[in-house]
């Protein structure tokens, strides 16, 4: 097959290390299928100048710059991303000739694919990863051009079943939605020795050490762990907390750490490559993820593939996947009872060996197998399936 992706998370330019999660999946797609990946690059974005170079095996990529208006105009990007689309790169997707588009994030992706799919006679699919419809589809606006997406969609890849749920509630049509879950790579992702780790990240040889790593921002529930700590740090004086990772709220993060008096326990190592992360993994007594929302986030998959527990908030498809023995789930927004439960954890015997296996579970082989079945349907056209769950 001939596959066009749509996407704004992807590695570019101007943020290397975007959508590591896609970068993985499309690349092992493109080993089977021709695959072009075009990208949107937010026209504030590109002004900023380019941070790095990109090379993802297996895929042709490219790019254009995403003109929109900001604010309370939100609700017109997916109109603005047809136009940008087809302004800069109309010419070469017609002459193209492509059997399917896979559409990855609602919105504007989705909802601008629905268009561009009328436009260049292509059927689409849509992929959604957590906040896309969690938080996107509560606008009144863009809720309805979400739907229209869904609806028209020939499959709808969820990657938890918490989030097809939630398509279906939105309009997708129940017969065209499955749940298949990102995979890990066990080549990279494995259990190592914590000693070994810690001495190659010039980590302390005994202390605690809790791990964040992801965006720094407060929808990934970044500032509730900072508040957390204080209270872990009362029954753990040793413990250490790491950032891995960069975005938005570092510099109020770092801020309100120092306000509370643990900054120096506190430490922002900012972004690192993703070949970097197992060592994190195997360094850390635990990861903490407590989102406010999410679909399946890889991080968690990676870590528990290094044996590491993990503590999270019970949101999306976290609890689909992290098993009693891997861990504890809180509420989000209650620093309070994740203190609790990073309290808890640290003082557990875990069965790393255990965890790691049953992250063998969620392997790329499969997800690529289940997704190739789906663009392959929708591209000849065959009705949905029976909506199933991977």
């Amino acid at each position: 097959m001939k596959i066009l992706v749509l996407t704004n998370l992807f590695p570019t330019p101007w943020d290397p290390r975007r959508g590591t999660f896609n970068r993985q999946q499309f690349q092992r797609l493109g080993e089977r299928h021709e695959v072009d990946v075009l990208t949107a690059v937010d026209f504030r974005e590109r002004m900023g100048g380019a941070k790095g170079q990109v090379h993802v095996p297996n895929v042709k990529r490219d790019h254009f710059t995403f003109y929109h208006p900001p604010g309370v105009g939100r609700f017109l990007n997916a109109l603005c991303y047809v136009a940008c689309v087809m302004w800069q790169r109309g010419r070469e997707l017609r002459r193209a000739r492509y059997d399917v588009i896979l559409a990855s994030w609602a919105y504007p992706d989705a909802a601008a694919a629905a268009w561009i799919s009328h436009l260049l006679g292509v059927p689409y699919v849509v992929k959604v990863h957590g906040s896309d419809l969690n938080v996107q589809a509560a606008s009144r606006l863009r809720r309805p051009q979400i739907r229209h997406a869904l609806r028209g969609a020939g499959a709808v890849l969820a990657v938890s079943k918490a989030l097809a749920v939630k398509a279906v509630e939105i309009g997708a049509r129940p017969e065209t939605v499955e749940t298949i879950y990102n995979g890990v790579d066990g080549r990279v992702f494995r259990r190592g020795h914590r000693s070994a780790a810690r001495l190659r990240l010039g980590l302390p040889a005994d202390e605690p050490i809790i791990l964040y790593a992801g965006n720094l921002k407060n929808s990934k529930g970044c500032m509730d762990l900072i508040e957390a700590f204080p209270l872990l740090a009362k029954q753990r004086r040793d413990a250490r907390l790491y950032f891995v990772g960069d975005g938005p709220d570092a510099s109020a993060l770092e801020t309100r750490a120092a306000s509370l008096c643990c900054g120096s326990s506190v430490h922002f190592m900012g972004s690192v490559a993703h070949a970097a992360l197992p060592d994190w993994f195997r360094a850390a007594d635990l990861l903490c993820l407590p989102s406010h929302n999410e679909g399946v986030p890889n991080v968690v998959l990676e870590a528990m593939a290094c044996g590491t527990p993990v503590v999270a908030t019970a949101v999306g498809g976290i609890p689909e996947v992290v098993p009693a023995f891997a861990g504890l789930l809180v509420p989000a927004h209650h620093p309070d009872l994740l203190a609790n439960a990073l309290t808890d954890m640290l003082g557990r015997h875990v069965d790393s060996e255990a965890i790691a296996a049953h992250a063998t579970s969620f392997r790329w082989e499969d997800n690529i197998d289940h997704l190739e079945r789906m663009l392959e349907r929708v591209a000849a056209g065959a009705p949905a399936h029976v909506s199933v769950n991977v």
